[in-house]
């Protein structure tokens, strides 16, 4: 349980109720029960008031608390709507942190608001304060502490006060962390019951429907059904655009990019980066724009231009670093030691495959990265002749694609470990590799 969901769940004593709060302000106010009932009502109605026996109207609520001195929303739940309005104000500006990308900002505010929280006791407000929490450590890589955050979310959105659209966000936001492990199964479950919720709702949420297609399309991609990746991705497109979401629009363009980059449609990815990356800089999320710039980068790159990808990857970089994106501009190092490999600097290659992997830091929900760093390391290696290092790199390589639990990833690692084999004169081995990857593509869509 991480600290937040502690002290949520537990700090809060158990507080008076209505009643019980109306009887001991009367006390404290030297009021008999006739007092308080005036000409309104009787002594007896007051007494059971107090005693729990019947639950007052908001008018008489209103009218209680004037009597007593106190603030409505005290009287009823024990929290002035002062406390509560600040509880909110809190939660509203961890949200605005998180869109913004200011996650650990966003954490350290709620860790703080988290006593405060349990002592309003609004689920709803919990819920959201949960959700946004959650987010946050995501994208600090502290995933299983979201799973958390989010179980907690899940089991108070099962409450009758919630809406089917409350339940489907908290699924989204947990489908995500499974595709952050690489539990792409899983994920993809949970994004189809979240957005089957959403349907069934039948209220307007086109906002929500187009993240959990666009984080759908994720997990399609990692299957290699680019014919789902691809239709998931222009529905989240459309819903976007009829909204006028700019950022939902960016992030559907930049999804949008990769699916057609990765079934060859290298002019067609580069207009829908650029335009994902003309959204992002209006929007002034430099984060983002970091990443288009080295999408392009790579795909200038396909096509036939390395030094303007090399150029577009070092400003990535730049870009990256300066707003402290660490994790991303370990991507870009990747990509750099990529380009060089392939132009045969094989020297520089292997230094900024060891750099991104430094970087890295061992980052579970990057295996993807770390894998691919590893693959270039372990080919730079090769090229040197260094047979033995570049066996090691490779096998770490098979490793990282295994936990990552995508065939085609672990697919190029036996090609290149084929190429070490062959390299050593054992080609009936290398014949293996060769053939165990070919007959893994084969069980994947095209």
């Amino acid at each position: 349980m991480t600290e937040y969901a502690a002290l949520t769940r537990t700090a809060a004593p158990a507080r008076p109720t209505l009643g019980e709060r109306v009887r001991q302000l009367r006390i404290a106010r030297g009021l008999t029960q006739t007092d308080l009932a005036g000409d309104r009502f009787s002594k007896e109605y007051v007494s059971q008031i107090e005693r729990g026996k019947t639950r007052p109207t908001a008018e008489t609520i209103e009218w209680l608390a004037t009597c007593l001195g106190v603030d409505a929303t005290f009287l009823e739940i024990g929290v002035s709507s002062s406390e509560r309005q600040r509880v909110e104000s809190v939660i509203a500006r961890a949200e605005a942190s998180v869109e913004q990308g200011e996650y650990a900002d966003a954490v350290e505010a709620l860790d703080r608001l988290a006593p405060a929280l349990a002592t309003v006791a609004a689920p709803e407000l919990e819920l959201r304060a949960l959700l946004v929490t959650a987010w946050a450590r995501l994208y600090l890589g502290e995933v299983r502490r979201a799973i958390e955050d989010l179980d907690r979310g899940r089991a108070i959105s099962e409450g009758p006060s919630f809406s089917d659209i409350d339940r489907a966000e908290v699924l989204f936001r947990l489908g995500t962390c499974r595709y952050k492990l690489n539990s792409i199964t899983s994920a993809l479950a949970l994004y189809t019951q979240s957005l089957e919720l959403v349907e069934r709702s039948g209220m307007p949420a086109d906002r929500l429907r187009s993240h959990i297609l666009g984080w759908r399309s994720r997990c399609y991609r990692r299957q290699r059904d680019w014919e789902a990746a691809r239709e998931d991705i222009e529905r989240a497109l459309e819903l976007a655009e009829g909204l006028n979401d700019r950022r939902s629009m960016a992030n559907a363009y930049f999804q949008a990019s990769l699916v057609a980059e990765r079934t060859g449609h290298w002019v067609l990815a580069r207009s829908h980066a650029e335009k994902a990356r003309s959204i992002y800089e209006e929007l002034r999320d430099q984060s983002n724009v970091g990443k288009l710039l080295n999408e392009i980068g790579a795909l200038n790159f396909q096509l036939g231009r390395p030094e303007d990808a090399v150029s577009y990857l070092k400003e990535s970089f730049k870009v990256l670093l300066d707003v402290g994106d660490d994790i991303d501009a370990a991507r870009v190092i990747s990509s750099l030691a990529q380009v060089h490999l392939r132009t045969g600097q094989v020297e520089l290659a292997e230094e900024q495959a060891r750099q991104a992997l430094d970087m890295l830091h061992d980052r579970e929900d990057h295996l993807d990265e770390i894998g691919n760093a590893q693959l270039v390391l372990g080919r730079a290696l090769l090229e040197q002749d260094r047979l033995d290092e570049a066996e090691e790199a490779l096998d770490a390589s098979e490793a990282s694609f295994d936990q990552l639990s995508s065939i085609s990833h672990r697919a190029e690692a036996w090609i290149a470990q084929g190429d070490l084999v062959a390299r050593r004169g054992d080609d009936r081995q290398a014949a293996k590799h060769y053939r165990r990857a070919a007959a893994a593509l084969q069980d994947f869509h095209f």
